[in-house]
């Protein structure tokens, strides 16, 4: 396969001389090193439970701009070298060389350059990109690149089992080494003999599941030694395998051995001690439906269930019934997902050379068998400009020379098996992508569930596509097409056809997405008809994949094709410490809608305090939407989700790693709706997760089982024998004296007038409440009476007020609006007013202040200096009176990063509005753990194993913000 590609490609060479490329950010005659500023910084990782550093490299060099969580886990995770050693790399600079100059040398021994000065634009063009953080490579690139490891470039993989002992076992030995790589796998078993078949010897087949256990445990052992990442795997059947019902439950079953241990006081956790005693825990499971039994689920209608080794029914189930047991499995468990068998398939470029059967661990990559994926996701946020418009002809140029890059590291690239090594020197799978598609449409004013933002995202997803095939299609003129293209010409060009028709559906919304639309129209043209001429380079171009590591490393918002996570963030801070930030993308939506700059703050600064924006100051309820997030007051829908999806799947070779976030209320039927709605919108693989469905997945708070779950016997046997004494503790309650200090406040709430008598001990703290809201012997006022009484009882018997504060506040029902209070302008309730005021009146500042509740006098002060605090003679001011940055450490003002050249435009830059920085809770070192302090409710995400921080969600995997470990490939 090696001889045949360098031949023609030495062919190709001679008969067309290689590739012209132009500068696109680069300036001639200066390097894109000396146009930046550099500083040095010291990055040290603690594990915050045990407070063990798990890392330490002290004077390592970045770009002033990049964030300090950008460049501790470029550090962490992407140096080479021992720590210590002096081979150790300590740069930036040092790391984006390794990779670079290792693709410009391949790409000048493989003719894919006309001239030596081609080959040095393409590498300052690719070195000023990754320096300004425009898009990256997949992990395995800067792990394995340019060192004297195997020059592994590809995340995704796809392996193939057959109904053999031989190639079950091979299927282990081949997954473990790809785990050793810090890579993912999947495959589909469908191929191997139910447990309903009989074998040649007389006996019966053990069936796909019981294989299934080997190899979980295999991947379970890989992961806890793993140097990268943990492993990540996928398992796919087809929904007509006589197993397929064992298949669907298998992991539900686990769910419910999970919660009974967890129960009788085990660690049950994930990373628990005790977690490894369940069996299928290290895969995502997937069944692979065909459209004959979707049409069976909307019908009604029997389905049949074939041998695996004469394809002869040998069972007829009720379609209903499975799909019922499907959904209650996910509903359960959040597994299985769905892959859609047919569409896949109808998407296939090369199907003369083998079926796809199954997917990456993440769903994004879907090929042949025995195959693999290098991926890489351009910054959608460095293409908008600031007159609000996408540079979509700067993107076009960009993902040029990032889809040139691609196929060169296949050149180059060395692979964990002889077969995916041939299969992919063959096809040349490349998988290219984007990251900050969430920020993006909020920078530009647009809803992420709407017709506009759909619109937009389709408009850029075909435009990368197109532009990547174009590219791929010019490059075969170059260097000659993919080996299998001849034999699969016609299928090529077959589905180039169906995205090019896909694009003309598209129908813009606004002078946005119409120019991207435009540009892309042109691109599948000329890359059609170019295409016809010289075939493809490429059999696959794009995937849109989690970005979990290398998203961090870009500084995005967002990853993938995602919404935002939430508005508000944590953020370290240089020499230490962090802070509670809003994005930045808010004050540009809101400039977007023509709000004042004062009104921008003031949104910007209530956001801050309550994590969003519902009856924020100034901000017009027909805008609430374009802030809606993954998470939070105003979570996006499960089906809006589902419709963004699809908007993209026409414009994708691949597919998609997204899970449907479902609420914990969520319903059988309304999961099973979900996946139906996938197949009829043509998607090509779907998964969901309903919050709290899985008891190993979350970090539980406070959980007695992790310490319980390791005892011995003997404490067991004693605390067995403490158990049977019963001590009682009963609350007492604290009577006020008879005589006590007390408050009256008069209250407007929308309109409605009331008073509010609070009494307090002497020695200070609420103890009784009476509220007046009409005339004596009304049942408002009688519901009044009765709810002082019990909220006073409660202060008496020690109930916090703050506990009353966190339930009561946001409460929204009538009437609701305006106040006459300077200190609570606006309030949902008047429960919401009460307990505001009441936190004003009688908690200290610390409390409150997380709560995010503040007197008037504080806000301003919080616009003027940046803190809320009420400084002391000590604290320095700077000349013009604001907050110094050394007074407080934790206050630092955040550097603001230097912003990307992009093209010139003659809109003057508008001043941006000071973020809403303020120290974060001690116990927060994350933003989900952020969003938990804010909203008062668990996340549903699990812990990093490496640092202990709660992770984010990731398409369907998940990564740390604090160390940037992932649960799946990136």
């Amino acid at each position: 396969m090696t001889e045949t590609t360098s031949k023609r490609t030495t062919k190709a060479r001679a008969a067309t001389g290689g590739l012209t490329v132009e500068r696109v950010w680069t300036t001639p005659g200066v390097h894109p090193y000396d146009q930046v500023t550099w500083e040095t910084r010291d990055v040290v990782q603690t594990n915050w439970k045990t407070g063990e550093t798990i890392f330490e490299q002290r004077g390592v060099e970045f770009p002033d701009f990049w964030s300090v969580n950008a460049s501790s886990i470029v550090t962490t995770k992407y140096f080479r070298g021992a720590v210590g050693a002096d081979n150790r790399e300590r740069s930036l600079r040092q790391l984006i060389d390794r990779v670079v100059l290792t693709y410009t040398k391949a790409g000048k021994e493989h003719g894919y350059f006309t001239t030596a000065e081609d080959a040095e634009v393409f590498e300052h063009e690719l070195t000023w990109m990754l320096l300004h953080q425009v898009f990256s490579f997949n992990s395995p690139v800067w792990f394995n690149v340019g060192t004297s490891a195997p020059q592994q470039v590809s995340a995704c993989f796809i392996l193939a089992v057959d109904d053999t002992m031989d190639s079950i076992l091979n299927w282990y030995r081949e997954e473990g080494r790809i785990f050793k790589g810090g890579s993912g796998a999947g495959l589909n078993l469908s191929r191997i003999r139910s447990s309903k078949e009989l074998l040649s010897s007389g006996g019966t087949a053990s069936g796909p599941v019981s294989f299934m256990r080997g190899a979980d445990a295999s991947a379970g052992t890989i992961k806890s030694g793993g140097a990268t990442r943990r492993a990540a795997k996928m398992v796919v059947l087809d929904v007509d395998h006589p197993d397929i019902e064992e298949f669907v439950e298998t992991k539900s079953r686990e769910e419910d051995k999970i919660r009974a241990l967890r129960d009788a006081g085990y660690d049950m956790d994930l990373g628990g001690k005790d977690i490894t005693s369940v069996q299928y825990q290290n895969a995502n499971n997937s069944v692979r439906v065909s459209d004959e039994f979707m049409r069976a689920v909307e019908d009604g209608t029997g389905f049949g269930l074939r041998s695996r080794s004469t394809g002869e029914v040998i069972e007829t189930v009720d379609a209903r019934t499975l799909w019922g047991k499907i959904a209650t499995a996910a509903w359960e468990c959040a597994d299985p997902g769905i892959q859609y068998d047919d569409t896949i398939n109808d998407w296939h470029t090369t199907p003369e050379s083998g079926r796809i059967n199954a997917s990456n661990p993440c769903s994004e990559y879907m090929h042949l068998d025995n195959s693999s994926c290098n991926l890489a996701s351009l910054n959608l946020l460095k293409f908008l400009k600031d007159d609000g418009s996408f540079d979509a002809v700067q993107f076009a140029k960009s993902v040029e020379l990032v889809i040139t890059a691609m196929d060169i590291s296949i050149c180059f690239a060395d692979f964990p098996t002889d077969p995916i090594g041939e299969t992919t020197r063959a096809f040349r799978q490349l998988g290219i992508g984007y990251a900050n598609l969430g920020a993006l449409l909020m920078a530009s004013g647009l809803a992420y569930d709407s017709d506009g933002g759909r619109a937009l995202a389709a408009s850029i997803t075909s435009l990368m596509t197109g532009v990547s095939y174009k590219r791929s299609a010019e490059l075969a003129g170059v260097v000659g097409p993919y080996d299998g293209y001849a034999r699969n010409a016609e299928a090529h060009q077959r589905v180039m056809r169906k995205h090019a028709a896909a694009n003309d559906s598209v129908r813009g919304m606004h002078t946005l997405d119409k120019s991207v639309h435009a540009l892309a129209t042109k691109a599948w043209a000329e890359g059609n008809k170019l295409g016809e001429v010289n075939g493809w380079r490429n059999s696959q171009a794009s995937v849109l994949a989690p970005t979990g590591t290398i998203g961090f490393m870009m500084d995005c918002d967002t990853t993938g094709i995602e919404p935002d996570f939430s508005l508000v963030k944590f953020k370290k801070m240089v020499g230490g410490g962090s802070m509670q930030i809003v994005n930045q993308t808010i004050p540009r939506a809101l400039r977007k809608f023509g709000y004042t700059e004062e009104t921008v703050e003031a949104i910007v600064a209530y956001i801050g305090e309550k994590g969003h924006v519902t009856d924020a100051p100034g901000l017009k309820p027909e805008h609430y939407e374009v802030f809606d997030c993954a998470i939070g007051a105003r979570s996006i829908k499960p089906m809006g989700h589902v419709r963004m999806m699809a908007a993209v799947q026409p414009f994708l070779s691949g597919a998609i790693s997204k899970t449907v976030n479902m609420p914990e209320d969520a319903t059988v039927d309304e999961v099973a709706e979900v996946y139906l709605e996938g197949w009829r919108s043509q998607l090509k693989a779907l998964a969901v997760y309903r919050d709290n469905c899985k008891v190993g997945q979350p970090l539980s708070s406070g959980s007695s089982a992790s310490t319980s779950g390791g005892a011995s016997a003997a404490d067991k046997a004693a605390a067995a024998s403490a158990a049977q004494v019963t001590v009682e503790y009963r609350p007492v309650r604290r009577r006020l004296p008879k005589k006590r200090p007390a408050s009256t406040t008069s209250f407007t709430v929308g309109g409605a007038q009331g008073y509010m008598i609070s009494s307090s001990y002497p020695d200070d703290g609420l103890g009784e409440l009476f509220l007046k809201m009409s005339k004596q012997g009304s049942t408002l006022a009688g519901m009044m009476d009765a709810f002082s009484i019990a909220v006073s009882i409660g202060l008496q018997y020690g109930v916090p007020l703050e506990t009353y504060v966190e339930k009561f506040t946001n409460m929204r029902f009538e009437p609701a609006g305006l106040t006459d209070d300077p200190d609570v302008r606006m309030s949902a309730s008047i429960m919401d007013y009460v307990f505001r005021r009441l936190a004003l009146d009688h908690l200290p500042f610390e409390t409150r202040s997380a709560l995010g509740i503040h007197t008037a006098d504080e806000r301003q002060r919080q616009l003027e200096t940046g803190v809320y605090e009420e400084l002391s003679d000590d604290d320095d001011l700077g000349d013009d009176g604001s907050f110094a940055a050394d007074s407080l450490a934790q206050s630092a003002p955040v550097k603001a990063a230097a912003p990307a050249p992009v093209a010139p435009s003659t809109t003057p830059a508008t001043a941006p509005v000071a973020e809403a920085v303020k120290p974060v809770p001690a116990q927060v070192h994350s933003s989900t753990e952020l969003m938990e302090a804010i909203q008062g409710r668990t996340q549903d995400s699990p812990m990093c194993l490496t640092c202990g921080v709660k992770m984010r969600p990731a398409g369907s995997c998940y990564v740390c913000e604090g160390c940037g470990s992932t649960s799946g490939c990136s």
